[in-house]
């Protein structure tokens, strides 16, 4: 039985220029997504997991709230909650800078990845990113997420020192050589580092040969499908896959994506449908502690690749 980590990373974006202006749009769009034919953000995500009785794992980015205050973020919080999922902790620290309050006061810099920050300011910034989630009305939070995958050992030491059991910072398809966790190998099952279990972002080749990670919105059905299987027939103890609050929905947030919502309609069924094969998992009960295992990078068939190439001229022709 394969565990299969769905985690959505929610976030708002609305540039870094007037942003008290900008900001309750851009709340708006990218948590709601309204759009003619409903509500394509958070919500649709929400209720595709309800419908089929899956699990996700909402990693909620909480540091925009040291700019616009804790009551957006409950918001978020609660609509989560209320759906049943399970919140965990999200961060991107080019929010810092921002804060109403300094949260650190010596550094005055838009600097987007926690590895470009010392073990102490990564502490300091993950720990602040907790606390407002707490305050959010967040119950358990017990695995960790850094913004971008810009993570490196500071990051997972920071996460075990401010309580977290799990990181999913490590992604092999964008994390540099310098900055692998376990060094000159990339790893794409659970291993543990000190207190902390590495929980790997998935990745595989596409049938050109490009690593890639397993993202909702960057990756075919077919290749999605195929990388589960190949993880199921090797005995994989689990596999992560990422997708976003707002990734049902064209690039402007003005209307629905309909391709990478069939996705995840069809990537529902599949779990549902092969729950003897896989199941949805959460972090909270906590997880069995997991032998690190070797596991050799999955590599899509051509067809896979060829769908997706195909869907991303559609999308671009007609977003």
């Amino acid at each position: 039985m394969v565990k299969v980590y769905f985690t959505v990373d929610v976030e708002i974006w609305c540039g870094w220029e007037d942003l008290d202006a900008r900001f309750p749009d851009a709340f708006r769009r990218y948590i709601y997504g309204p759009t003619p034919s409903g509500q394509f953000g958070l919500p649709m995500t929400l209720k595709a997991l309800s419908d089929y009785g899956l699990k996700g794992v909402f990693f909620v980015e909480s540091l925009f709230a040291s700019k616009f205050g804790v009551a957006p973020l409950a918001e978020i919080v609660d609509l989560i909650s209320s759906s049943g999922q399970e919140i965990q902790l999200h961060a991107h620290p080019e929010w810092a800078d921002e804060a109403v309050k300094p949260i650190l006061p010596q550094h005055h810099e838009k600097t987007p990845l926690l590895r470009m920050y010392s073990a102490a300011d990564q502490l300091l910034l993950i720990s602040h990113a907790r606390d407002l989630l707490f305050h959010g009305g967040a119950r358990e939070l017990t695995a960790f997420r850094s913004g971008s995958f810009g993570m490196n050992l500071d990051t997972i030491g920071a996460a075990a020192v401010a309580n977290f059991q799990y990181d999913l910072s490590y992604n092999a398809a964008l994390v540099s050589l310098n900055d692998l966790p376990v060094p000159r190998r990339k790893t794409l099952q659970p291993f543990r580092l000190g207190s902390v279990i590495e929980y790997p972002m998935t990745v595989y080749k596409d049938a050109l040969g490009r690593l890639r990670h397993l993202q909702l919105g960057a990756s075919s059905f077919e290749e999605m499908e195929s990388v589960l299987w190949h993880a199921h027939e090797h005995g994989w103890s689990s596999v992560v896959m990422l997708s976003h609050n707002f990734e049902l929905m064209n690039q402007a947030k003005s209307r629905p994506d309909a391709t990478v919502h069939s996705r995840l309609l069809r990537l529902c069924k599949m779990l549902d449908r092969h729950r003897d094969c896989f199941e949805t998992a959460s972090f909270i009960p906590e997880p069995a502690d997991v032998p690190q295992m070797e596991a050799a990078i999955p590599v899509t068939p051509f067809l896979a690749t060829g769908r997706r190439y195909v869907e991303q001229l559609w999308r671009h022709t007609y977003r």
